[in-house]
């Protein structure tokens, strides 16, 4: 029987009231089953409206299901909303209705819906007890998106007092507490073991715990086990294409104002147009600005992939016979992994936007260089590493720098030393603000100037401060501004204190490039050694330190050396005109060659 021969059969039932209510639960489910949603949700409506019936609340939420899948939003809301009137203890219809407001972006609707059911729904009955959890997790997840940090946490912290068995909740909950700096950020919660909090911590968090490169892989390969479909078609072969050009794909949801765009724009444009095409497909907001516009005018290609599936993301990118897929995404926000898996391209690598192993097997190489990743931590990654000769991370010259700021207009005062840094706040550890507050004691009159990443993050490490009695307002805190401006912001300070294990990586190109001197302590992995390849480059391995002693020390003695200082932005002013650390051309040249080598080195296409 067809579905229509199925449906007409049906809705001849429901309109003579024939049609038990079990039998429109089984009917519906197979026309929707065979892809006939609308059919589905014709049939509810002509049931609900011919068929008084005790259990027509399960049938308008059943029926809002429908007409939600058959794109008919509006109905759907109603449907819900008769499904509560008719049996108010029912719960399921509200978290629907805040998923549907969320489709429609009415946020603020959709946390009322989770709200009434976090507030009004006991946990301790059995039977609503997912339901809580549910509405908590919804609640956190939405909130953390909107930067509504502490009240993230605290839904969050609920729904793991129902459910302490959550590794996805419990990985919001550990990043959430880093971005507030709330310390310890494994703090006790009951039911759950410290293992289970390290277990959980994204590949991404775990970059501010550690700096062991065997836990950053571990992390990663949990999340590839949990997340990333294992098994998929493979959809490119494994010989060269033999295309005159090679052509080469960059693939993110970054091409934006972010800082992936902001390091990778020039690079797209000096790519040898004789020799390459290019090729970007892209998931990013259209955020309207003047950097997006120039990596999309950058792009001999230019596909915006975010309405179509994995699989036929996957399957346009197979379609241009692209030699080499570069992953400026890894496992960040907005990561795809699974399209990854399916292959879509012989030669696969990650750059930039995970400085760690990815853990996909869909991986082949990470562009690194021989200080960023050394030769004995490289079996700690899924990846081999693809060694640039000088550096790993690509700059932009073209970046526009506006007028530097008067250190008042800042907060900052006109004399002392002004220790700065200037990263996310989830990178700020109790062990290296610990030395940061010795550092500001041993330096009378010195500030240090953070970034306003966040109100509670802000309060806390005040507060951390004067636990360490340094008064609260030798911080200093910057807001966001604009590139321009953020750049202009280093001229008023006087040293870049770096963070560990989590290194600055383009906020350390930003200031080396204003010529302020940075001091890194360097570790093992990837996210610890940044800043570190960076002044290797830069031919300034003084300002690398490996213990936190050695830091502390080499902080202080700079800040009460002031020809030291000069000495050292004079010679990132030379760096900067005539060094490897910026030359772009010679990136873009020593990055052509190597992925020339390695299409070289696929099999020769068949003969047809």
């Amino acid at each position: 029987m067809t579905n229509e021969e199925r449906f007409g059969q049906a809705v001849s039932q429901a309109w003579n009231g024939t049609l038990e209510f079990a039998q429109l639960l089984e009917l519906a489910a197979q026309l929707e089953a065979g892809g006939s949603v609308h059919l589905a949700a014709v049939l509810y409506q002509t049931w609900l409206a011919r068929n008084p019936s005790p259990f027509a609340y399960a049938a308008y939420f059943n029926g809002a299901l429908a007409m939600a899948n058959a794109g008919d939003l509006a109905t759907a809301e109603t449907f819900y909303r008769k499904a509560i009137e008719i049996h108010p203890p029912f719960v399921q219809p509200r978290l629907n209705l805040g998923m549907l407001y969320e489709r429609q972006g009415q946020i603020d609707r959709a946390l009322d819906e989770w709200r009434w059911v976090a507030q009004n729904v006991s946990a301790a009955t059995p039977d609503n007890a997912g339901f809580v959890v549910m509405a908590l997790n919804h609640l956190g997840r939405v909130l953390e998106a909107r930067k509504d940090m502490a009240q993230a946490s605290s839904y969050l912290t609920r729904s793991l007092a129902i459910d302490p068995d959550q590794p996805d909740a419990l990985h919001h909950w550990v990043h959430l507490r880093q971005k507030q700096c709330l310390w310890p950020v494994y703090a006790e919660l009951p039911g759950v073991p410290l293992q289970a909090m390290q277990d959980a911590t994204s590949a991404l968090a775990m970059l501010s715990v550690s700096d062991d490169p065997a836990a950053q892989l571990a992390s990663a390969r949990r999340f590839v086990q949990k997340k990333v479909a294992a098994g998929l078609p493979r959809l490119s072969g494994q010989s060269a294409y033999g295309h005159a050009k090679l052509r080469i794909a960059y693939v993110s949801s970054d091409f934006c104002l972010h800082p992936v765009s902001m390091l990778m724009a020039e690079l797209f444009e000096l790519h040898d147009r004789e020799r390459f095409e290019v090729y970007g497909y892209c998931w990013s907001p259209e955020d309207g600005s003047a950097m997006r516009q120039r990596v999309i005018a950058a792009m001999d290609h230019f596909h915006r992939i975010g309405g179509l599936n994995d699989l036929d993301a996957a399957q346009l990118i197979r379609s241009h016979e692209i030699d080499v897929l570069v992953d400026l995404q890894g496992q960040t926000s907005g990561a795809r992994a699974n399209m990854l898996a399916y292959r879509p391209a012989p030669i696969q690598i990650t750059y930039l936007g995970l400085p760690a192993t990815t853990g996909l097997p869909s991986i082949d190489y990470v562009i690194a260089d021989r200080f960023l990743i050394p030769e004995e931590y490289a079996p700690c990654y899924s990846e081999q590493p693809l060694y640039m000769p000088d550096i790993y991370q690509v700059s932009d010259r073209q970046r526009q720098v506006g007028p530097v700021p008067a250190r008042s207009s800042c907060g900052l005062p006109e004399d002392g030393f002004v220790f700065c840094s200037l990263n996310n706040n989830y990178k700020y550890t109790p062990a290296v603000f610990a030395v940061w507050m010795r550092i500001l004691q041993r330096t009378p009159g010195s500030v240090l100037w953070l970034l306003a990443d966040n109100a509670w993050a802000e309060a806390n490490l005040r507060s951390a401060a004067t636990a360490h009695g340094v008064s609260a307002e030798r911080l200093v805190f910057g807001g966001r501004v604009s590139p321009e401006n953020y750049l202009a912001r280093y001229g008023c300070a006087d040293l870049f204190l770096d963070t560990f294990p989590f290194n600055a990586g383009t906020t350390a190109n930003d200031a080396l490039w204003m010529g302020l001197p940075l001091l890194t302590y360097c570790g093992r992995s990837f996210a610890a050694r940044m800043a570190g390849a960076l002044l290797t480059a830069a031919g300034l391995p003084e300002l690398i330190t490996t213990s936190l002693a050695d830091y502390e020390e080499k902080a202080v003695a700079l800040a009460q050396d002031p020809a030291q200082c000069q000495r050292l932005r004079a010679h990132l002013a030379e760096t900067k005109k005539s060094g490897v650390l910026f030359n772009t051309p010679l990136f873009a040249k020593n990055l052509e060659q190597r992925l020339e080598g390695l299409v070289a080195a696929l099999p020769a296409p068949s003969v047809q």
